[in-house]
């Protein structure tokens, strides 16, 4: 087997706590001899390999570590313990901006970036046409990265990441800013790199990509390692865990409204985002939460079969909303739209919203019986009909479930609703040979 490019051996991270600035020059003082502040870990004990041409994910919440791995891998952090090994020259996009300076132009950046990993002038200089013309941003090239939109940044840092013949890619979420059609040119490019054996590293919260192109996956959980292998087996058990974290919340929450005697039932409006990848829209009006339920009201884990589900839609207004709709887009885990609907498309006219009106709309939707993968629900309110309206909230990926397998094989996409008869048939009967009496004569 290959060496491995990248090694972590028991590798932790911490960051010193101070409660105020005068506990910092309290110990600056004193010359470090006493402390005045507590640790806090971001990464503990972690421990793993990474081979080269794979393309390794590391997922988990918000606050678990992901990012301070990925800057251990690029050298811009060192481990407080253990150690990290990384062997090839290493291409990063973390956060947004990051390594860019905002008093430089886009050019400027450019050739200093590429400089940094090791390219001459002359190969930055042959480089540069197909780095411009993959970012898009046209002459703003030349203007300071200080003007440049955050969309605009994130161009022109994957641009130059993938083009310096990096051996190895760091990919952080830092590509959701970027709108749909420079993302899907992203991941395409990822999956080219991926075919040349560029050793891969991808942050991502849209499970659906991380299964699409992961080898393996690890999943931290504050700080620490709380599995790693199969992507499959690892992204299904990362997000049952969320779904059982977002069930308990959801519980409490019930629990701490529920009047004092009566029947307990669920709150109508749904509060929670269970994951965004990419948020959009004017912001006149807002999607508050949604929540995909049995026919009992009680959140479901596993997408089964042929049965009934509510997919429930809390949304708010900020502004007035004369012709308000409300629907969502039902995604498989390649990012394809998949199926999906809205108030409108039903026939169901909502009245006008006034500012802080909340609508909760359930959509009663029978499942197909869909071949057994992830799919997500994508929530969104608008303003107009369908022949043309304006998105004033839009949220990608907001919740993923699993589709429980069937016991029988499922073709394609979906299996089809079917009934099987033999309308007729057709059988030969075998030839009737005839002997012909001799000819006498």
């Amino acid at each position: 087997m290959n060496s491995p490019v990248i090694e972590f051996s028991g590798a932790s991270k911490s960051y010193p706590i101070y409660s105020s600035a005068s506990s910092r020059l309290k110990e600056l003082a004193c010359f470090n001899l006493r402390s005045f502040h507590r640790d806090f870990w971001a990464l503990r004990d972690i421990t793993f390999e990474v081979y080269p041409g794979e393309t390794f994910c590391i997922i988990g919440e918000n606050g678990s570590g992901k990012s301070t791995l990925l800057q251990m891998v690029a050298r811009i952090l060192h481990p407080t313990s253990g150690q990290v090994t990384v062997r090839g020259r290493v291409a990063a996009l973390l956060e947004l901006g990051s390594g860019f300076n905002p008093e430089f132009t886009g050019r400027d950046n450019v050739y200093i970036n590429a400089a940094i990993l090791g390219l001459s002038r002359q190969q930055i200089d042959a480089k540069f046409p197909e780095i411009a013309a993959f970012a898009e941003i046209g002459d703003f090239i030349d203007q300071p990265v200080k003007t440049y939109s955050s969309g605009m940044s994130v161009r022109l840092a994957f641009a130059v990441a993938i083009h310096v013949d990096p051996e190895i890619l760091i990919v952080d979420e830092a590509l959701a800013v970027g709108d749909i059609y420079f993302h899907q040119r992203c991941m395409r490019k990822v999956n080219e790199l991926r075919e040349k054996g560029v050793t891969i590293l991808f942050v991502s919260h849209a499970m659906g990509e991380v299964k699409s192109i992961g080898d393996r996956a690890l999943w931290l959980d504050h700080g620490r390692v709380k599995d790693i292998g199969g992507t499959d087996r690892v992204v299904t058990k990362y997000l049952a865990a969320m779904f059982e974290k977002d069930t308990a919340y959801l519980t409490t929450q019930h629990r701490a409204h529920r009047p004092s005697a009566g029947p307990v039932h669920p709150p109508e409006i749904v509060d929670t985002i269970p994951n965004i990848d990419h948020r959009f829209g004017d912001g006149r009006a807002e999607v508050m939460g949604i929540a995909v339920l049995d026919i009992a009201g009680q959140p479901i884990h596993l997408l089964e079969p042929l049965s009934l589900a509510i997919i429930r839609i809390s949304v708010r207004a900020k502004e007035d909303i004369s012709l308000p709709i409300v629907g969502f887009i039902m995604r498989n885990h390649m990012g394809l739209d998949f199926a999906g609907t809205n108030t409108a498309r039903e026939g169901f006219d909502l009245p006008p919203m006034a500012p802080g009106d909340i609508f909760t709309v359930d959509f009663h939707v029978q499942l197909a019986e869909l071949y057994p993968s992830s799919f997500s629900f994508s929530p969104a309110i608008a303003e107009g009909t369908l022949r043309g309206y304006t998105t004033c909230d839009w949220i990608d990926n907001a919740i993923v479930l699993q589709m429980n397998p069937t016991d029988g094989e499922i073709y394609g996409h979906l299996h089809l609703p079917c009934r099987v008869e033999l309308n007729r048939s057709l059988a030969k009967s075998p030839p009737v040979l005839s002997h012909a009496e001799p000819n006498v004569g």
